[in-house]
């Protein structure tokens, strides 16, 4: 750990790299219901994560204990996490976890990231749009087919690239939607936001 002196240099950069949380998220009767979906779709990718863990574990136990292992576990570990991914990426994009570079968000007021949100919302979101179709065609490819090992229709594989895109689309909208109200409240927010 480092002195007390650099510890006030680190809060800056954690804050620095945080820069795009800073817009506020919706509130009231609406914000709640958002957060629900949130906390659905984040108890659905973590029971993906968990059933993970379950089949590589059971994988790792039927090697080690039993005359064979069995095949089915690396297929279902395949799918869940797969769903998981899908689950978890418009939430990942509401909390702004995703991967991305902020060379210059630190640099901007509370107006300047929320149009930045705005703008990346609409990119993101317009990309998503106009591959949900293609996304659709795809999952309904595996209507006539079933998975080696599970026989599962693999339409029910597939149907993550709709889930994922729809996901997508729908937190894009959110974040255009938080962005045009930061943006449109801006100084008021930026004294609520300071007075909490």
């Amino acid at each position: 750990m480092g002195s007390p002196d650099q510890e006030p240099h680190v809060e800056q950069v954690v804050e620095g790299l945080e820069a795009m949380s800073t817009v506020p998220k919706l509130g009231g009767v609406i914000g709640r219901v958002i957060g629900w979906i949130d906390t659905l779709f984040t108890w659905l990718a973590t029971l993906a994560l968990v059933g993970i863990a379950g089949a590589v574990l059971l994988q790792i136990a039927g090697r080690l204990f039993l005359p064979f292992s069995p095949a089915w576990t690396e297929e279902l570990s395949r799918y869940l996490f797969i769903y998981m991914v899908a689950l978890s990426a418009g939430v990942v994009i509401r909390k702004n976890r995703h991967v991305n570079v902020e060379l210059f968000h630190h640099w901007l007021g509370l107006r300047g990231r929320a149009g930045f949100q705005v703008l990346v919302s609409l990119l993101v979101g317009g990309f998503a749009f106009i591959v949900l179709p293609y996304a659709w065609q795809y999952a309904q490819i595996g209507a006539w087919q079933t998975s080696p090992t599970l026989k599962v229709p693999m339409l029910y594989i597939f149907l993550s690239t709709v889930v994922l895109f729809a996901l997508v689309l729908l937190y894009s909208a959110i974040g255009f939607i938080e962005g045009l109200v930061a943006l449109w409240r801006g100084e008021s927010l930026a004294a609520e936001t300071e007075t909490r």
